[in-house]
């Protein structure tokens, strides 16, 4: 189980973030500001990072500063969450060493893409790393899956969202959640990110 690190200084957009996450089977914890988020890094390193921009006590660029710094700690996804207006901010932070943003307000599956979508990235490294043999869930999917459902995987193992899936391949938002329903079904999993696992070994189709 991934387990994520949210640092927003509002509780109801914490709550609710948490809420969406814990509901796709991730472990999540929150922090109020960028010192109490240090202090939790500091106790259990996260897999993925959810960061406020403007907070008390240290924003969401000193604690970037702070972890691209920090040999140990330099390698955790870091996704900022900021405000239409402080578009300018997330430029400096992208350059900073951010590995991506998710501007207020955005939906749960606009939360829920850009989260597995990062990690996806982090669990290829590991599996590449591992030489792990998927022999068994390369048949499974081998045996299961249709061409055009495999497409779909692969998009949502890379964070893509269903209305950019559909514009991809050019087929309804309908189709698309009819795919995702079925891959679901037919790989016996219960959420995007216990899918976009399944994406990985895919890509060794």
């Amino acid at each position: 189980m991934h387990s994520i690190l949210i640092i927003e200084d509002d509780p109801s957009i914490c709550s609710n973030m948490e809420l969406i996450l814990r509901m796709e089977g991730f472990e999540v914890r929150t922090a109020a500001n960028g010192v109490a988020g240090l202090a939790s890094i500091g106790e259990v390193r996260p897999d993925l990072v959810l960061c406020d921009i403007l907070m008390p006590e240290m924003d969401g660029h000193m604690l970037l500063a702070v972890l691209r710094k920090n040999g140990t700690l330099t390698d955790i996804p870091f996704i900022f969450v900021t405000a239409l207006g402080e578009r300018a901010d997330v430029r400096s932070g992208m350059a900073a060493g951010a590995d991506d943003y998710l501007a207020k307000p955005f939906s749960a599956e606009e939360l829920i893409s850009a989260v597995t979508g990062r990690l996806h990235r982090l669990d290829s490294i590991r599996l590449h790393n591992s030489k792990t043999d998927f022999k068994k869930e390369l048949a499974i999917l081998r045996e299961r899956i249709s061409a055009r459902e495999l497409e779909v995987l692969l998009f949502v193992g890379a964070g893509a969202t269903s209305r950019n899936i559909a514009e991809h391949l050019g087929i309804s938002l309908r189709t698309v959640e009819v795919h995702r329903s079925s891959l679901m079904n037919k790989l016996d999993v219960a959420n995007a990110a216990m899918l976009a696992r399944w994406a990985i070994i895919a890509e060794q189709m």
